[in-house]
């Protein structure tokens, strides 16, 4: 038996089609770093206070992310279990593409990961996220042999130590904030991909600190 949809119903569904994105999700207005980046700052005002709004976490977020993501942000932060950046921005599923990593370095591995992120999920804002008494770098600046793998670890962490040596303030604070400012520049000259993305506008990366004690972000001078 035949079913004959009504041209009425035909219509409906003709004016629904645009809402629907690929991979079923629903289409949104387009996110642009700077509306990304002011999400994410108001998020991080609802952790530092304790005002959690937690978006995205129901069971239909979770369907509606089946058949594919589209985070509207990536952070490259320290693998701490004190930095988990979806709860630090009080973001939910889907919203984050984040790769951690000890000491928020960028090898190969990580840089593949952030390049796929940028390029093929179009995701137009980069964060690198130091923390307050990171211990990857408390490591550098300690210096001394390091056991196992952790040494290649603390041997990218070296020239933000060498940078900030002798400088007065708190030693790990310092290589801690070097640290981010040398990932930002080290990601945003990463060619050809990173930095083909940044020239065309399509992707901004920026760098910030998190504070263990406050739970405040901040964001380093250089970014918006």
């Amino acid at each position: 038996m035949t079913i004959k949809a009504s041209p009425r119903l035909v219509v409906a569904a003709l004016l629904l089609c645009p809402l629907v994105g690929i991979g079923g999700q629903k289409s949104q207005d387009k996110v642009t770093a700077d509306s990304a980046l002011a999400e994410l700052k108001d998020g991080n005002a609802h952790h530092a206070t304790h005002h959690y709004k937690h978006p995205h976490e129901t069971a239909a977020r979770l369907r509606q992310l089946a058949p594919g993501q589209h985070p509207h942000a990536e952070i490259l932060s320290c693998a701490d279990s004190r930095v988990p950046p979806e709860i630090i921005f009080d973001q939910g599923l889907g919203d984050l593409f984040v790769v951690r990593v000890a000491g928020n370095v960028v090898s190969d591995a990580e840089l593949g990961s952030l390049e796929y992120g940028a390029e093929h999920l179009h995701v137009p804002l980069l964060i690198v996220l130091g923390h307050q008494r990171c211990g990857a770098v408390t490591a550098a600046v300690e210096g001394g042999e390091a056991d196992g793998h952790i040494g290649a670890l603390t041997a990218l962490l070296r020239p933000a130590v060498e940078k900030t040596r002798g400088l007065p303030g708190d030693a790990i604070d310092n290589a801690v904030r070097a640290n981010v400012e040398i990932v930002v520049k080290q990601l945003r000259t990463s060619h050809p991909v990173l930095e083909k993305l940044v020239s065309r506008g399509e992707l901004k990366v920026v760098g910030a600190v998190y504070s263990l004690e406050t739970g405040q972000v901040t964001w380093l001078p250089d970014s918006p």
